[in-house]
């Protein structure tokens, strides 16, 4: 793996590619800065070592150009986060942006329009991606939320440079993190998986189980579970179509020796609302009308009994609808579980939108070891595939 420090930056132009893709309101006020500020100590460390920087990103998903999807109405964001006045080009490739790249000075930066504007980049285009390639001397890609996409600024732009390209100090973090949990992790190692389908978490699944000593399965998952097993499971939500492979898996990980926990009670409520009227059900015998949303509280002391033991802890998905205040108990609590199981030492890592919105939204995140800032990337990571953008630094 070539990291910055591989790298000798003094009056050369970096082509950083980072993810701006920061969530907006209706008045284009950045609601989310993580992102950015995750982008910054790359910037910082190369304009230190006396080098520029171009920046490269994408914001939302546009059919060619859409004003209030334009990177120059959130310039002046990005320059307070990043404690750097940032120039902008409101075009990615092309004699202005060439120019305007070349003209820059060592410590200064240069935020390009938004990628995406282009259907080429999506695209992979290969002139798209050698126009891109003009605008430095160096690239490095800072992206982890991208790099499984083959697009032009992502992948397809590392061909043209041979050893002037590297992992930035972001996309290092996040690979070393998975590493950790996947091949480097101190047993025992737990993985809890939530959300609300088993046939989105499969391939994640099989893959865990083969590197994991135990597995909490929450949220909507487990009824597919409680149905395969003979169980009533009210208005819960359920896919009957998979109540084969949930019986399956019991023999998978009987077979690799890998402990399976489930709640044993839930939460229901008797509308999908924050104030429907709750009952607590065992998981096995939820009536009629009722909707599991929430682990119940004998649950949530038997996760946090395997949670505190584990070495290496990965979270991917509540427990619950977590979005309800009156059914956030079991995330909340697991939440508490990994970070008092940190602080005793365990390396845990959060991963995959709603697993991190949680860990946000109830102030948990200085409490874990790492953070990850890529969703569908590191969810495929986690399925074991390769990721093209990875794979193209190492070329």
């Amino acid at each position: 793996m070539r990291t910055l420090k591989d790298i000798n930056f003094k009056n050369q132009r970096a082509i950083v590619r980072v993810d701006f893709n920061v969530p907006l309101n209706e008045d284009l006020q950045v609601t989310d800065t993580t992102r950015i500020k995750a982008a910054k100590p790359t910037i910082d460390y190369i304009l230190s070592k006396g080098g520029s920087c171009v920046l490269l990103s994408h914001l939302g998903r546009p059919n060619g150009f859409e004003q209030r999807l334009s990177f120059q109405n959130i310039i002046d964001k990005i320059s307070e986060i990043l404690e750097h006045n940032v120039l902008f080009c409101k075009n990615c490739i092309g004699s202005e942006a060439e120019s305007k790249a070349a003209s820059l000075l060592p410590g200064e930066v240069l935020l390009m329009e938004n990628l995406r504007f282009n259907q080429e980049e999506t695209k992979g285009d290969l002139l798209f991606s050698k126009g891109l390639s003009k605008l430095g001397t160096i690239f490095v890609n800072d992206a982890f939320g991208t790099a499984h996409r083959a697009h032009a600024s992502t992948t397809i732009i590392a061909n043209f440079f041979q050893n002037n390209k590297c992992f930035g100090s972001l996309l290092e973090k996040e690979v070393m993190a998975i590493e950790k949990v996947t091949n480097d992790g101190i047993s025992p190692i737990l993985a809890i998986l939530g959300g609300a389908k088993v046939s989105t978490k499969i391939t994640i699944i099989e893959s865990l189980i083969e590197k994991v000593n135990h597995l909490i399965i929450g949220g909507g998952m487990v009824y597919t579970f409680t149905k395969a097993l003979g169980g009533k499971v009210g208005n819960s939500i359920c896919e009957p179509d998979y109540c084969n492979y949930a019986l399956d898996l019991f023999d998978k990980a009987k077979k690799k020796n890998v402990s399976l926990h489930f709640p044993v009670d839930v939460v229901a409520g008797n509308t999908f609302s924050n104030n429907a009227k709750q009952k607590i059900f065992d998981v096995m015998k939820i009536q009629p009308g009722w909707e599991a949303m929430d682990a119940g509280p004998e649950s949530i002391k038997r996760f946090h009994e395997v949670i505190i033991k584990c070495k290496t802890i990965l979270w991917n998905g509540p427990l619950g609808v977590f979005e309800f205040p009156n059914f956030s108990a079991g995330t909340i609590a697991v939440g508490k579980s990994i970070a008092e199981a940190t602080i005793n030492g365990s390396f845990s890592l959060v991963g995959g939108g709603d697993s991190v919105a949680a860990v946000k939204k109830f102030k948990m995140d200085n409490d874990m070891s790492y953070i990850s800032t890529g969703g569908g990337a590191m969810l495929e990571s986690l399925e074991g595939k390769t990721l093209p953008g990875i794979v193209s630094l190492n070329q």
